[in-house]
């Protein structure tokens, strides 16, 4: 089985945004605003994804998506935390109809509903609300819920260890995803993403989180932002500050996906990143959408990148493509034998 462990649900109906806007708008004239306004229908739902997201895992010979509500989206630095959990509620039950139309197509990771300044201890009904009630099996966390400012303190801090509390209870991961960026200075996609990736890693590098909760795990997307291709500095940083190695210190809780969009990248995070760390994302259809002159194919088929690495052996791949995506999304496995149960001819 291939399991691409980071999709957003990017071609989301168009009556969506418009929801979204309508909420936006009446935050700023103080208009009332109902929460019951969102109709959307089946059929809207799978002429969104027949088009885009299946029809590219049937081209190019993926099974299931990891699939939560488009990052960029998120916005949590618009409104207030009221705000914030109605959006979330609204985007999270639509994964759900996702997940519930294509079962072995999709499996759900929710948005949190975070707001600057906001302790994170207050998501923790709308997770557990999404693992229990609606099968989810990971969330999507925020590390700069400001949109670009980095307002709140770092992931490391106790100001988020209710959530990680919650998450081991319910064992599930997430995955360090930032949102759109509201800092004219970062381009959302091409520095905004990557930043957050990079200074994300760098938090758990200087701390004892993992000491302190030892089966938290994380996912880094987009191959880790800068970190595989200075991994050399951060071992070198590790060292000059006494800490253990990296491999001691964080790769038994923190995971890279392969959101990387050339061929020189994914050979260089094969190369320096534990293959037992890497887990297989193209994270389509999302920042890059458009075919690359140079292949002829597009720029996020990483499933390509993945077969042409040189010397990378079978066992490896599958590691890549499912073994360790089972091992952190330990809820995907349950769901995928209870699937395979009921599928059984009687």
């Amino acid at each position: 089985m291939i399991i691409d462990c980071h999709g957003h649900y990017t071609t989301a109906p168009k009556d969506l945004e418009a929801y979204r806007q309508r909420q936006i708008g009446a935050l700023k004239d103080s208009s009332p605003f109902s929460f019951d306004t969102l109709a959307i229908t089946d059929d809207q739902i799978r002429e969104s994804l027949e088009k885009a997201q299946l029809k590219f895992q049937r081209e190019r010979g993926t099974d299931l998506t990891i699939f939560s509500p488009r990052a960029m989206g998120m916005g949590h630095h618009l409104g207030n935390a009221t705000t914030s959990l109605e959006w979330s509620r609204v985007c999270n039950d639509l994964i759900y109809r996702v997940c519930s139309l294509y079962p072995e197509k999709f499996a759900g990771v929710c948005q949190l509903p975070q707001s600057p300044g906001v302790p994170p201890a207050n998501c923790i009904g709308e997770l557990t609300r999404c693992v229990e009630e609606l099968g989810f099996v990971g969330c999507n966390l925020n590390p700069d819920p400001s949109g670009g400012h980095w307002s709140d303190p770092p992931l490391t801090d106790r100001f988020w260890y209710p959530l990680y509390e919650k998450m081991v209870e319910l064992d599930v991961p997430a995955m360090i995803h930032v949102s759109g960026s509201c800092n004219p200075n970062f381009h959302a996609t091409g520095a905004h993403y990557l930043n957050g990736d990079t200074t994300a890693f760098m938090q758990f590098l200087t701390s004892d989180i993992f000491k302190d909760f030892p089966t938290l795990k994380f996912i880094i997307p987009h191959g880790g932002g800068a970190v595989p291709y200075h991994w050399g500095r951060y071992r070198g940083i590790a060292q000059d500050l006494k800490r253990p190695p990296l491999g001691e210190l964080l790769l038994k809780n923190v995971y890279f996906d392969t959101c990387v969009y050339h061929q020189a990248g994914i050979d260089l995070l094969t190369k320096v990143i534990p293959i037992e760390n890497i887990l297989f994302a193209s994270e389509m259809v999302g920042a890059v959408k458009s075919i690359d002159p140079e292949t002829g194919h597009y720029f996020d088929d990483t499933k390509r990148y993945i077969e042409a690495v040189p010397g990378l052996r079978e066992a490896d791949k599958r590691k890549i493509y499912e073994g360790n995506a089972l091992t952190v999304y330990s809820r995907l496995k349950t769901k995928l034998s209870v699937s395979k149960a009921n599928r059984a001819p009687l």
